[in-house]
């Protein structure tokens, strides 16, 4: 039985020098020699270069990367390539692989120094693992993509694979530009045209349906509302129809990242967009309703200053809250925000100080809103200059003066400064004309001839609550007259004030006796008394005033 048993384990030595002697066969022997630049050393270069040839199209050097073993010689470059394209667009579409969680050891994980686990793909209610896997050619160690997940990409290819494959011609499935396939850029050409005639043709059909059920209602707001959203609207149908269409074309990661973050952001512009719409007719409609219901002029110019100014603030904030959504869709917006954030303490203070100005210009802003000491339509005198508060913003407020320039002004200066505002409680105002008369003027006969203008040629700018001729001062040669008229606003009074004047100065002219002129009286001295002397002769002349 020993005897036996020496001759099997002879028998054994004799075959495993024999097998020791054939030459090993060589990973995917069917393949052109690899390029001297192909890196397979570690499973990160493996993945990393697979995914870098399959993107720019080179899928024969990308099926080097892969275990293809188990398929004839013959049909290894054909069938390798294929693979390689169909196992690029499954890893695109189902998995994001992190290059940084391969390792870059040749050894491998030391948890399992044979497998490197890349990730996972559902498939038919199991999950199938795609691995890198070591093997040994030539005495060298290399990664390549595990047979058993190679075997598996045509299925995964039928589950999440393009479905145009089947009937395309296979130029379109040769080469890429730019990382795309010729199929992707018509598919993108495609999905770009149908978004932008589908997203036209439902905004019109969704505008005509919002008015239909806008005129159900009494109130026009809504109709307004439906009107507003033409050009707001169709941004997020195009978007959604832009993420779902290129979703269909197997994009590599990046690239439809790209689109989706364009979708997201046609989608903030969008709600920006229709939220300054709204802001605008909404702001209309409330003014108009008020102008039409509203008696009181004052009311009306209060209203329309709070909605000019909160209008502005919200606009503002629109911006800075769209602005910052569009932003945060970036990592290096993101990190640099939370460095600012680390450092919030003195990057506040340093802003603070350096924007004390103009945040107290904002504030300044909101503040006039609510105290409102001055309101669009006030006629106001600032630094001597007279005219009408024509817009008031969270910064300025522009003043239009009576000769058409236009006074821009800090809006500070209204909350700082003393100014007239000839209209903050009514527009009706008093005003005054000044003659230089004559001490014989008949002042009540000036009382009559102003009754007569106003009631005649300046019935249609006196208001008929004032009317008075006084004398408002008697120097020493003249009279100053004052009358004093009234007006609904500073507009008419300016006219009424010009039209009295001339009146008056015409009624003058018709008695000059009481225009103003210089007295010169001379009066003569009386005689002087003298004593006769006693020997001057009789017929002697009296003396007169001696000349000096």
């Amino acid at each position: 039985m020993m005897h036996t048993d020496g001759r099997a384990w002879m028998a054994l030595l004799v075959m495993g020098l024999v097998l020791g002697a054939l030459p090993s066969q060589a990973l995917n022997s069917g393949l052109p020699p690899p390029s001297a630049a192909m890196d397979r050393q570690t499973p990160h270069a493996t993945a990393q270069g697979f995914l870098s040839a399959a993107h720019r199209g080179d899928y024969a050097s990308a099926a080097h990367y892969l275990d293809l073993d188990f398929i004839p010689k013959a049909q290894q470059p054909e069938r390798g390539a294929q693979l390689a394209r169909r196992l690029k667009f499954v890893l695109d579409r189902k998995l994001s692989i992190d290059l940084s969680a391969l390792s870059k050891a040749p050894e491998g994980d030391p948890a399992d120094p044979r497998f490197d686990l890349v990730g996972t793909i559902p498939l038919d209610g199991a999950n199938v693992s795609v691995r890198l896997q070591r093997v040994t050619q030539d005495g060298a160690l290399l990664w390549v993509f595990s047979e058993s997940t190679v075997r598996l990409v045509d299925p995964l290819f039928e589950a999440y694979g393009p479905r145009v494959a089947e009937w395309l011609p296979p130029f379109f499935f040769s080469g890429t530009v730019l990382g795309l396939e010729p199929w992707q850029w018509l598919g993108l050409l495609v999905v770009l045209l149908a978004s932008v005639g589908l997203s036209l043709l439902l905004e019109k059909v969704s505008l005509a349906f919002g008015l239909r059920l806008a005129r159900w209602t009494s109130i026009e707001l809504d109709d307004q509302l439906v009107v507003a959203g033409k050009g707001p609207l169709r941004l997020p149908f195009f978007a959604v129809l832009l993420a779902v269409g290129t979703s269909f074309l197997l994009l590599p990661r990046p690239t439809q990242t790209v689109f989706n973050r364009v979708s997201y952001s046609l989608i903030i512009v969008a709600v920006a967009w229709f939220i300054l719409r709204f802001l605008r007719v909404f702001a209309d409609f409330i003014q108009n309703r008020v102008n039409s219901e509203s008696r009181d002029p004052a009311r009306a110019r209060s209203l329309r200053t709070q909605f000019a100014v909160l209008r502005a603030v919200f606009e503002a904030a629109t911006y800075v809250v769209a602005a910052a959504l569009l932003l945060m869709q970036f990592e290096v917006v993101r990190n640099v925000g939370v460095s600012l954030l680390a450092s919030a303490g003195i990057a506040g203070i340093v802003i603070g100080l350096a924007a004390q100005k103009s945040i107290a210009t904002l504030l300044a802003g909101i503040q006039l809103s609510i105290t409102q000491p001055v309101r669009i339509g006030d006629q106001v005198v600032v630094e001597t200059e007279f005219g009408t508060v024509e817009e008031i913003t969270l910064t300025y407020v522009v003043l239009r003066v009576w000769d058409q320039r236009r006074m821009v002004i800090p809006i500070t200066y209204f909350l700082d400064k003393p100014f007239q505002n000839w209209s903050k409680v009514s527009p009706e105002l008093l005003g005054a004309v000044t003659l230089q008369v004559d001490y014989s003027t008949d002042v009540d006969a000036l009382r009559g001839e102003l009754k007569r203008i106003l009631d005649n040629e300046a019935k249609a700018l006196w208001d008929g609550r004032v009317q008075t001729v006084v004398v408002l001062e008697a120097q020493d040669r003249t009279l100053t007259i004052r009358a004093l008229v009234s007006a609904a606003n500073p507009d008419r009074l300016f006219e009424l004030r010009a039209l009295v004047r001339e009146k008056l100065v015409i009624f003058l002219r018709a008695h000059p006796q009481w225009l103003p002129f210089t007295r010169t009286e001379s009066r003569q001295a009386p005689p002087v008394q003298v004593d006769p002397q006693p020997d001057a002769p009789q017929d002697a002349t009296p003396p007169g005033p001696r000349a000096s």
